[in-house]
């Protein structure tokens, strides 16, 4: 199958780029992962919905893909919260005090309750799903080799990465190293050996703030405070390490949300551009960001009760698919508000949506459902919207339309929002057909049905007592009803 071009939002260089995978007909993809010591949120999930639709479109546009989503459980800091990632306590410590484990059953845990949400929103799962715990020796590898060339330093507290030593540092989030250089980056640690504010580490050793940390091994750098360069790596390292043992040294996407623009990933292209000695462009070719959800127009907020999950979803009643088709009214580079009066609406959709197409199935004789064929044009018109920077909004209209369109046979109409929903993960024909028990009838008979059928059609009795003779004598009983034929074996 010839690949159809698309289209992305490169956050790197602020424009649209043509995808020109770095191998021909294949696109690796890295997105970043939750930090598993809680359950997420549904903000949350409209990411990795997102990341969903990205790889459906890549599929039904001819590529295969690789999917790298990470789970974090070890070095990700509560400063993060106010900009400031090297700062505060160990998110997987918290959920350890909190409930009372230890940080991998946390995770453990966690990382289930994620798996079975995302699941329950049809997502296709990820081709590797790597703990960062079982990276650390990529990670040490990493940072060793930034202390080799100079991109890198130790204290006693940390291995820090030098800003100032990669000119490219604020190309991806655009701002001003300079202007943020006063009263930022003081930290718990207090570590007046820091050369820059800017500087963010790359591991911290056992030391200071972090003498008790829960979580950490040996390592080959030196401390006069710490024995065997005891610590835990930093947040930003896990990521360059694990895309490395999964992509490679440079891939074609890099997905994530819009907050992680000033920090995370632009920590992450600085270090591994540096260790990998490639270009910052040339890490991720592209760079894909997606918009916060918020709730009533407001942040979501554990503390305000607006941090709701896909439980709370199924608990008030709603089919989590009505979740999916309320992200797919939004183009993921737009903020989306959640209301429970919008998920109503979005969930009435679903509904009408799933009866017109139990209707139009019914038209539908059933030995011609096998062979039907979606539309040329809305296919292609469908495929051309979602190639143009994941635009799911007009994507969908697309089916409403196709719809309403009364050129449109029933059996054109059902088979398009079959295509379609390879990428908008409806579940239209799992629902309609969920109770339904298959008929196994080999395709040579159907053949047969479907020539008898037309043989009717053209009032060509004989040739259609003759061909009800032939699917007789291969064992199957047809008969002629007011619904079409119905066949059986005998």
């Amino acid at each position: 199958m010839k690949q159809k071009p698309i289209t992305l939002f490169n956050t790197l260089g602020k424009q649209k780029n043509l995808l020109e995978p770095i191998k021909t007909g294949y696109v690796g993809i890295y997105h970043c992962g939750p930090t598993v010591y809680w359950t997420q949120h549904i903000g949350n999930m409209r990411s990795v919905v997102i990341s969903d639709l990205l790889v459906r479109t890549l599929h039904i546009s001819g590529y295969k893909t690789t999917l790298v989503r990470n789970y974090t459980d070890v070095g990700h800091l509560t400063g993060d919260n106010i900009g400031d990632a090297d700062q505060g306590e160990d998110r997987m410590t918290k959920a350890v005090q909190r409930e009372q484990s230890t940080p991998d059953e946390i995770a453990q845990k966690y990382i289930d309750v994620f798996q079975k949400d995302i699941t329950t929103l049809n997502t296709l799962p990820a081709n590797h799903t790597p703990r960062a715990t079982d990276h650390i020796s990529g990670m040490i590898t990493l940072t060793q080799q930034l202390l080799d060339t100079g991109y890198a330093y130790a204290t006693d507290y940390a291995i820090y990465f030098s800003v100032e030593k990669f000119p490219e540092y604020t190309k991806l989030s655009g701002q001003k190293l300079e202007l943020q250089k006063q009263g930022l980056g003081h930290g718990d640690v207090a570590d007046t050996n820091k050369k820059h504010p800017q500087d963010f580490s790359l591991w911290f050793f056992k030391a200071g703030a972090h003498a008790n940390a829960l979580q950490t091994w040996e390592s080959p750098f030196s401390s006069s405070l710490v024995k065997n360069g005891e610590g835990f790596p930093g947040w930003h390292i896990e990521c360059s390490a694990m895309s490395k043992h999964f992509l490679g040294t440079t891939f074609d996407i890099h997905m994530g949300g819009i907050e992680h623009i000033p920090i995370h990933h632009t920590n992450e292209i600085a270090q591994s551009a540096c260790a990998n000695q490639v270009p910052h462009t040339e890490y991720a070719h592209i760079w894909m960001h997606n918009e916060h959800l918020v709730t009533d127009n407001k942040k979501m907020s554990k503390s305000e009760g607006t941090a709701y999950t896909i439980q709370d979803i199924i608990d008030r009643g709603f089919n989590p698919l009505s979740l999916r088709y309320f992200f797919l009214q939004a183009h993921y580079q737009s903020k989306q508000n959640f209301t429970w009066e919008a998920l109503q609406a979005s969930e009435t959709s679903l509904q009408k949506l799933y009866t017109t197409a139990k209707t139009l199935y019914k038209q539908i004789p059933w030995y011609k459902r096998l062979f039907m064929k979606p539309h040329a044009q809305y296919a292609h018109d469908f495929v051309s919207f979602l190639g143009d920077n994941i635009d799911t909004p007009q994507s969908l209209a697309l089916v409403w339309n196709m719809i309403k369109d009364d050129s449109l046979s029933p059996s054109e109409k059902y088979a398009t929002l079959i295509y379609t929903d390879q990428v908008l993960g409806l579940h239209i024909h799992q629902h309609i057909t969920a109770k339904e028990k298959s008929v196994p009838i080999p395709k040579e008979i159907l053949e047969l049905v479907e020539k008898r059928e037309q043989a009717r059609a053209n009032k060509d009795w004989k040739e259609s007592d003759r061909l009800r003779d032939e699917i007789q004598n291969k064992g199957y009983e047809i008969k002629d009803t007011s619904d079409g034929q119905q066949i059986h074996k005998k």
